[in-house]
């Protein structure tokens, strides 16, 4: 596994993430343990997760199952890096949020904290994400309690999710207008192949305050990975985002035009498309969510392949992207 480090910071991290998205929804807790085990073997020690994780009545779940797995022990939470993230309702599903129990004001982010150490079954959170923007809470009071935890060691670092570039901005300024806090050292932002809007001015932006690019969804909810050959060959349906994409004959060819490519060159297209994103200026490494051991070890092979400069470019003719900010949109 290589390493490097996560933005600004002294941090070093996996060029994968360890995504645990499915930890519960689809995968099973001991199935959930396996695949931990497997990953921190295989030398990825870069975990996310997140409080509402587990979804519906089950948020919290998939904290849990983490935090079941550190109490094994086998210095199990020294070997990890980890991340999980605040801001959505913590009620059940279908259940009102009482005032104050979601987003980002400094009441809402003291209480998930010591909610999620709790499930989490550990005294610190490495790296804290807001999963997204709260428009209502200003960042003096989100830096105000932020402070506070980590002087009492809850959190280490604070990273962002689905910011966008001037709120990446805004958020480390204000940050080092008040001193205290280094402000965001990373960003999960939707990034690859297929959706390369990021690269407008979202990923400049975190580079320019040195921010580790975490990307979310690389295989764009399985486009790419190898869909239509998988379903010529009677596996597992496209659905959801994936399927509704290959419903429109331009965007299907597309993504034909991709599978050839790669089988051209004798690479399996979710390897490809990772190992992609690890060539990406400012990429730390993308989140990877696994529901199987096979999914893992795939993902795992695409650290140690080599994209050509001749293949990179046809990627490019097939998937162009925006463009910087503003020739992207101006002259």
């Amino acid at each position: 596994m290589e390493y490097t480090q996560l933005g600004r910071t002294g941090l070093k991290v996996s060029r994968l993430v360890l995504g645990t998205m499915n930890f519960g929804p689809q995968t099973d807790e001991a199935d959930s343990h396996s695949i931990m085990d497997a990953a921190l073997d295989a030398g990825i020690n870069y975990v996310d997760t997140a409080n509402v994780y587990g979804w519906g009545e089950n948020k919290g779940r998939t904290e849990s199952i983490i935090g079941n797995w550190f109490a094994k022990g086998g210095e199990r939470r020294d070997k990890v890096v980890l991340a999980t993230k605040v801001y959505g309702n913590m009620a059940g599903d279908g259940a009102p949020a009482w005032p104050n129990h979601d987003k980002l004001s400094a009441l809402n982010i003291r209480r998930a904290v010591d909610a999620s150490l709790q499930r989490l079954r550990t005294d610190r959170i490495d790296v804290y994400q807001f999963h997204h923007i709260d428009r209502a809470t200003p960042f003096e009071e989100i830096w105000q309690a932020i402070d506070v935890l980590v002087q009492q060691g809850k959190i280490l670092y604070v990273g962002s999710s689905n910011f966008p570039g001037y709120k990446i901005a805004q958020a480390n300024e204000v940050a080092a207008r008040r001193g205290g806090t280094i402000g965001l050292v990373s960003e999960q932002c939707l990034y690859n192949l297929a959706e390369r809007r990021a690269e407008m001015e979202v990923i400049p932006a975190a580079q320019e305050y040195g921010l580790g690019v975490i990307p979310w969804s690389p295989l764009h909810g399985g486009l790419l990975g190898g869909v239509i050959k998988k379903e010529a060959e009677g596996g597992r349906r496209a659905s959801g985002r994936a399927a509704d994409t290959l419903a429109d004959p331009t965007a299907r060819a597309r993504i034909q035009a991709y599978e050839d490519l790669l089988d051209k060159h004798g690479l399996e297209p979710g390897e490809a498309a990772l190992a992609w994103l690890l060539t990406r200026p400012g990429v730390t490494g993308p989140i990877i969510g696994p529901r199987t051991a096979d999914q893992l070890e795939s993902a795992i092979r695409a650290v140690d392949l080599d994209l050509n400069e001749e293949l990179l470019a046809a990627l490019d003719e097939i998937f162009p992207g925006p463009g910087p900010s503003p020739e992207a949109f101006a002259w």
